[in-house]
């Protein structure tokens, strides 16, 4: 079906945008005087009273520029065909504001769920991902039903759960805009997606932080399940005989458009399994609970997996734009960040109860599952696993310019020996007896010669075989630098995570450390580390006037004595703390006088460094 010109959907979006703005706060009042709020809860994130009933003006807004801008251009076409998928996401929002009212039973929701959703696949709205339609039929109720609900789980603070929807809605918009030969129904679903879009922004405005009102479940839900059935008709329904790339990306693209909200959802449903909890019992253990929990500020959190929503977004939109193995490669290594900082976050104190880990009473297999993720580091083993075979694939990548072709054959043959070369090497030379919060250049030099033996190895044993006939020498050398690369940032990721986090919402009076020396490294790591300190540092002061207007650490050198009074005015300076591991004391006492005779008025501090 054809696609509209582009100001036809800015028409549409601007009206749609322009209702929900004016239904949201008519909605608010409504909900006020009825008394449709939001109790703030132990188990909830908010703490005031705020309106319900925003998702009335998401659907009203959604419902009506979509069905008169159908009717308006052509509703044979983009009307009644759709007409299921309206009626079932009417039914989806009745079962989340009668939720909102009166508190329905998870159980029963869920079941709601999928009475509607059988029906809507019943009339032929369903996935093509495989050649069975018994098991397209499974998993496009899995998928509607789990995108859904995805998205209210999301819903846990102001303006998420709306702001991913509307992220992941644009890039929707924008593969089908720009590929409109890939679905018959790409006219159809643009126009769905403009109209879902302006709704969900002129919400959005009212429940960005600090929310004036909440979407409820009759929001979360009805956006959750038209998000769902847009990716089910914005994919194509036949797939058979498609070239690998291709079924890459039919599948790859809906994934990747609606990440954030399936990451968190599987995040929260394993660690509430660890936990003795209920999946369905609501809590402050979401991926944005936790990363106020480190420290950020909720905008900050918000906007942190808007970023994530938005790269995986772009992701997918230029995946099929890529040969199979740039995309392959793309993927992974996102993934692979993703990973990282999702385990990051999962170390983060959130739950009273012990976890079934440390629970050695709980099963039979659970302290066998101990020793062996903790004693016998089999996490780190399979990660390197997953990081050789990559940086391999990506040498191979780089070398021939993303078209690995006949040399394909070659990488699999030697794969395996890479991967035990390596894998020796890292277990001989100590690699696996490191902990990673500790991680430091003396761990970087290990992994130097760890990796350095891990290539060469491979190549003396191809050498004996095939007397490295067809082999690219260029590939090993390739590979050595991302191997290096990709081990060291996986070791330090903690650092790097804990380092950034602290330096990113740092709060405290600034202080200055006199001396950039041992001594004042060693202040620093201190007053990173201890948040009860209550110090932000703003940089160094130092005698050497060599290192004036340099960086230690990450921290400036500000200038030497001479320059301190106009220092400690220029930064709002509350403290000063002296560094000197010999004449500390003397130094203090210097400092003190000379702020005197400035006339500034400030406390000097002396570290110490006692061993007994």
């Amino acid at each position: 079906m054809g696609i509209l010109p582009l100001h036809y959907y800015f028409l549409i979006f601007s009206i749609s945008l322009i209702l929900s703005l004016v239904l949201t706060p008519v909605m608010r009042r409504i909900a006020l005087a009825s008394g449709q709020v939001a109790v703030p809860k132990d188990n909830r994130w908010h703490r005031k009273e705020t309106a319900l009933l925003g998702g009335v003006s998401i659907f009203l807004a959604m419902m009506a520029v979509w069905i008169l801008s159908a009717r308006f251009i052509d509703w044979t076409t983009y009307g009644r065909p759709y007409i299921p998928m309206l009626l079932c996401t009417a039914a989806i929002f009745i079962l989340g504001l009668a939720d909102d009212v009166f508190n329905i039973d998870p159980q029963h929701k869920l079941a709601g769920q999928i009475i509607i959703t059988s029906i809507l696949v019943f009339f032929g709205f369903r996935l093509g991902w495989t050649d069975s339609k018994t098991v397209n039929l499974f998993l496009s109720i899995v998928w509607i039903v789990g995108i859904t609900n995805a998205f209210n789980l999301l819903d846990n603070m102001d303006g998420l759960s709306a702001g991913v929807a509307f992220i992941a809605g644009v890039f929707l918009f924008l593969n089908l805009y720009l590929n409109p030969g890939s679905i018959n129904s790409a006219g159809p679903v643009l126009l769905m997606s403009t109209a879902y879009l302006g709704a969900i922004l002129g919400f959005l405005v009212y429940n960005f932080n600090p929310a004036s009102i909440f979407m409820g479940d009759a929001g979360s839900l009805s956006i959750g399940f038209v998000l769902a059935c847009l990716t089910v008709i914005g994919t194509p329904h036949h797939i058979r005989g498609g070239s690998s790339v291709y079924l890459l990306s039919v599948i790859a693209i809906p994934i990747l458009i609606l990440f954030i909200p399936i990451l968190d959802t599987g995040f929260v449903s394993i660690m509430r399994k660890l936990f003795h909890r209920r999946i369905s019992q609501g809590g402050r253990d979401h991926s944005s609970h936790r990363m106020v929990a480190i420290g950020f500020s909720e905008r900050k959190a918000v906007l942190v997996l808007y970023a994530f929503s938005a790269v995986s977004g772009l992701i997918a939109l230029f995946i099929s734009r890529f040969s199979i193995a740039t995309s392959l490669l793309i993927i992974v290594l996102y993934l692979l960040f993703v990973l990282f900082f999702w385990v990051y976050l999962a170390r983060v104190k959130v739950y009273q109860e012990k976890s079934i880990l440390s629970d050695e009473s709980s099963s039979v297999f659970t302290p066998i599952l101990v020793e062996i993720t903790y004693r016998r580091r089999l996490f780190e083993v399979l990660l390197d696993l997953v990081l050789i075979s990559v940086a391999y694939y990506s040498a191979y990548v780089l070398r021939f310019e993303g078209d690995i072709g006949g040399n394909f054959e070659f990488f699999l043959r030697s794969l395996p020996i890479m991967i035990a070369c390596q894998i020796l090497c890292f277990y001989v030379l100590g690699i696996y007896r490191g902990v990673w919060e500790t991680t430091g250049i003396r761990d970087l030099i290990g992994y130097i010669k760890a990796i350095t033996a891990g290539t060469i190895l491979p190549i003396l044993i191809l050498l004996f075989i095939y007397r490295f006939q067809s082999f690219s020498r260029a590939v090993f050398v390739i590979y050595w630098g991302l191997m290096l690369i990709l081990v060291s940032m996986s070791r330090l990721s903690f650092r790097l995570l804990d380092e950034g986090v602290r330096r990113g919402n740092r709060k405290g009076k600034p202080i200055l450390v006199y001396g950039a020396g041992v001594g004042g490294q060693m202040a620093v790591k201190e007053i990173e580390s201890n948040q009860d300190l209550g110090m932000v540092l703003v940089g160094f002061v130092d005698d050497n006037s060599r290192i004036h207007g340099r960086k230690i650490q990450g921290y400036p050198v500000l200038g030497g004595q001479d320059d301190l009074a106009d220092i400690i005015k220029r930064h709002n300076i509350r403290k000063i703390v002296v560094s000197f591991k010999v004449g500390g004391a003397e130094k203090r006492k210097e400092i003190k006088e000379l702020c005197l005779k400035a006339g500034v008025e400030i406390e000097v501090g002396q570290m110490k460094l006692i061993i007994t």
